[in-house]
């Protein structure tokens, strides 16, 4: 029995021994396994690092690491801003120490001691006064009194900034461009010398600040350094235009407290603009605004059944007449001299328009539709066509039925001159193709706080001339009863192709802050419209500017008429649909516009989202 139990326990022993080696082999295989395995840090890092005494190298990028060292007495809100938004790539770290009171408010003593000492033994040698010390004194009692009761606090901060190249020129390049966005705010920053390692590590995420190189600063010092800082377009009363993508602050805004309350949109087909304009419309009306609306597109119908407004239908087969012969009611200030010739020259320009129109060439040269002499024939005609309709200078004589365009074509019919043919070029709008629509009385009224044209069932050829009248015609309106009242004008590109059209439509932006009227005009063909002197001016005389997503070609005219960065160029082609570029004065912010369910069961007009 005991040898038996001796040769097992032998046996156990041993083959313990086996286990023990095998579990050491199996280690050393998942030891060289796991040797061989790339960690995630293994793909992130760098190839390699390289230290010189003014720049790092990255693996294949360059960086250097400034810090600043002197500011200026005193620092306006924002200064960082120019920093933050220039358009190369650069990393910022802020460190803020918080300073004990008791601490300051001894050294100021002392340091006040000095300062006050420094200026007796200037007095007593007869030196001449030091505004520097003077100064130094005041700020430092100021900051004393401010440290006593609490209204103010001491801190310590550091500013480093790396900044990033392909090249060492690069770098070079874009040192200067900081230094000098520094420079011009009296800021001094110096490069990192010979702790370009240490700059490079204060400035990555990981709050080590191994540069330690600080400047005092009070609270009301260092808020100036907020970096995120970002326009705000939210004031106590108007209308809630979307987001603010900066803040996620809500844009609401009152478009009449500018200089003008006239408002352009520019967006490629499918990004949104219709869909942003009415709903701006809708909530204008909540606040006792009336809205006129020109809808080439049948996109308006829908919002304005909704609320009870009036859709009329301009179509050769509808009933609707409109008489551009019509005169405005004549208001305080104005005789009827002037009532008439105003309209006189705006017939002008609709009957040049229906001849042909003063297109605009491809050069931005204006071809006229008609010569000098069949110029003068026509005004001479139009003026004897009020005259036999009992219509003169005189405003009693305006109450009379105006005329029509029947009533011009037998006064130029028998003429002499060029008159017979401007009366044969001036039939298709009498007895042919077109006639009906502008020849007869209007029986048109706008008395409603939402009125929408429709021209979607006009020839194209008409569609501009339908535009004119109908724009003349609430002009018409609007100088007779001043009220808060929204124009929107859609597909306005339509109108910039002629030099008379174009005209109307600058005149009406630049006229409508007077009757208290704000013009938007919407166009997805932005470069035709801004390559017009007049496209050009109606952006000019616009105080709100909406972009939204635009085909590339559109973005580089947009960048140069309104000055964007590199970034916001962008974005300008990638925005998804609701948001863009909002403008207001001088402030513009990224915003993205936001309707609630009611709202949008009411102006969406998207086939895929119909219920």
């Amino acid at each position: 029995m005991p040898r038996r139990n001796k040769q097992a326990q032998q046996q156990l022993t041993a083959a313990q021994i086996a286990a023990q080696a095998q579990a050491r082999e199996e280690a050393e295989v998942q030891a060289a396994f796991e040797q061989g395995i790339t960690t995630l840090r293994d793909l992130i890092s760098p190839s390699s690092i390289e230290i010189h005494s003014a720049y790092f190298r990255l693996g294949t990028k360059y960086g250097r690491t400034i810090y600043v060292y002197g500011y200026p007495r005193s620092l306006y809100t924002g200064w960082l801003s120019p920093l933050i938004n220039i358009d190369e790539v650069l990393d910022i770290s802020m460190y803020i120490y918080p300073v004990d009171t008791t601490v300051v408010m001894k050294n100021l003593r002392k340091k006040v001691t000095q300062l006050e000492a420094s200026m007796a033994v200037n007095s007593e040698k007869g030196r001449i006064r030091d505004p520097e010390l003077e100064a130094a004194i005041t700020d430092a009692e100021e900051l004393r009194d401010q440290l006593q009761v609490g209204a103010e606090k001491f801190f310590r901060f550091g500013l480093y900034v790396t900044l990033w190249a392909d090249s060492l020129d690069e770098l070079n390049f874009v040192q200067n461009k900081v230094e000098t966005i520094f420079g011009q705010q009296m800021i001094f920053s110096k490069v990192a010398s010979s702790q370009q390692e240490q700059g490079m590590n204060s400035t990555m995420p990981q709050c080590t600040d191994q540069l330690q190189i600080r400047r005092n600063m009070n609270t009301g010092a260092i808020s100036t350094s907020f970096p995120f800082t970002s326009a705000d377009l939210t004031q106590e009363k108007g209308i809630l235009y979307g987001v603010n993508m900066h803040n996620n602050g809500l844009v609401i805004f009152d478009r009449y407290t500018l200089e003008n309350a006239n408002m352009v949109v520019f967006a490629k087909s499918g990004a949104g603009k219709s869909f942003t304009v009415k709903l701006e419309a809708l909530r204008s009306m909540m606040i006792g605004t009336e809205i006129l609306i020109i809808d080439p597109e049948n996109e308006y119908q829908k919002l304005c059944d909704a609320v009870g407004g009036s859709y009329i239908r301009l179509s050769l087969n509808s009933d609707v007449r409109i008489n551009p012969f019509d005169l405005p009611k004549v208001i305080d200030g104005e005789d009827g001299e002037d009532a008439l010739r105003a309209n006189l020259v705006t017939l002008h320009g609709l009957f040049r328009l229906m001849l042909g129109g003063n297109q605009i060439g491809p050069n931005g040269q204006v071809m006229p539709a008609l010569t000098a002499n069949e110029e003068a024939d026509l005004d001479q005609a139009l003026i004897d066509t009020y005259a036999r309709a009992g219509i003169t200078s005189d405003p009693l004589t305006h109450q009379s039925t105006p005329p029509t365009i029947m009533n011009l074509y037998d006064t130029l019919l028998h003429m002499g001159g060029t008159s017979p043919e401007l009366a044969g070029r001036l039939r298709k709008y009498t007895t042919g193709t077109f006639a009906g629509i502008f020849s007869q009385q209007s029986n048109v009224d706008i008395n409603n706080q939402m009125v929408v044209f429709n021209i979607r069932d006009l020839e194209d050829e008409l569609r501009p001339v339908a535009m004119y009248i109908v724009l003349s015609h609430i002009w018409n309106v609007v100088r007779a009863q001043q009220k808060k009242r929204m124009l929107i004008v859609d597909e306005a590109w339509q109108l910039m192709k002629y030099d008379d059209s174009a005209n109307f439509l600058f005149s009406l932006a630049k006229r409508a802050r007077k009757y208290y009227l704000g013009l938007t005009t919407i166009t997805q063909d932005v470069e035709d419209f801004m390559s017009t002197k007049m496209g050009r001016a109606i952006v000019a005389n616009s105080s709100m500017q909406l972009l939204l997503k635009q085909s590339s070609s559109a973005v580089d005219v947009l960048s140069d008429v309104f000055k964007l960065t590199n970034e916001e160029k962008k974005r300008l082609s990638n925005f998804p649909v609701g948001q863009g570029l909002f403008f207001a004065g001088q402030n513009h912010v990224h915003i993205q516009s936001i309707a609630s369910q009611t709202e949008e069961s009411l102006i969406n007009t998207n086939p895929n989202k119909a219920k």
